[in-house]
């Protein structure tokens, strides 16, 4: 990339902005930008993402606060099976539902926990209190609608409808579910689905996690990966923020991508 080129600035902030330029000096750079993140004189490029063709999304997490309507959902199922909430959300976030159940009763049948996966998901396509957007989420959709982007969630299509409806966040032309695949988070099934529908090369593709599976998730498909919220910062992702009012997507004329975070 130049020391100087024409770009136009999107990210948490709504739609794509006057096109401005960007100056940019080794791997972390420097840019004139604003919006409503207030005017920022010096926010770096991330060096450890460089340019990139194609954003994959995760929903429950990233873009969705659901954490509440999960718990609730989990809890049936845990005092039904003897396990308390801290065993099951060590490892229930951002798999399916019976991959979860496969973690915690290996000897089970496969039937019995996908019977009690569709029972989850049932409650949960019903129960939407408190789903919420994750700050920033509904500035930084409307902004990338235009970028080569796809959700990438381990839920199905009814349960992803009801909780970016209820959050009142678009949803992305392109999206990869539950139906879509046949292994859950971690394995890089879905992210590689996802870029391959929007005919961008894995390794030009960012994933945007919050979950442990989700970013093993997007590591094993050759990916960078941003990490969203206090979770994904144990997973050291390549660039870490606390929501998606922290950071810009930055497209460039030549069809590729930057992410900016402010200093």
């Amino acid at each position: 990339m130049s020391s100087s080129t024409s770009s136009e600035t999107v990210g948490a902030l709504g739609a794509p902005g006057t096109s401005s330029t960007s100056s940019t000096s080794g791997a972390l750079g420097t840019s004139s930008t604003s919006g409503a993140l207030g005017t920022s004189s010096a926010p770096g490029t991330s060096g450890a993402l460089g340019t990139f063709r194609a954003l994959l999304l995760d929903m429950d997490g990233t873009l969705v606060n659901s954490d509440a309507a999960v718990e609730r959902s989990w809890r049936v199922w845990a005092d039904e099976h003897g396990f308390t909430m801290d065993d099951v959300m060590k490892v229930s976030h951002g798999r399916q539902a019976h991959a979860t159940m496969a973690v915690l009763l290996p000897d089970r049948p496969v039937e019995q926990n996908l019977a009690d996966n569709r029972a989850m998901l049932a409650r949960e396509i019903a129960d939407t209190e408190g789903v919420v957007p994750v700050p920033g989420a509904p500035d930084f959709m409307a902004a990338v609608a235009d970028l080569p982007h796809a959700l990438v969630t381990s839920a199905d299509v009814a349960l992803a409808d009801a909780r970016m409806r209820a959050a009142d966040l678009r949803m992305p032309k392109i999206r990869v579910t539950a139906e879509d695949v046949g292994a859950s988070k971690p394995d890089p099934e879905g992210f590689l689905l996802g870029a391959a529908t929007l005919g961008v090369d894995p390794r030009d593709c960012v994933v945007f996690e919050d979950s442990e599976a989700g970013i093993l998730a997007g590591r094993a498909a050759g990916m960078r990966v941003v990490g969203v919220g206090a979770r994904a910062a144990a997973m050291s992702p390549d660039v870490h923020v606390p929501d998606l009012t922290h950071l810009r997507v930055e497209a460039l004329p030549t069809g590729e991508m930057v992410l900016r975070v402010p200093a």
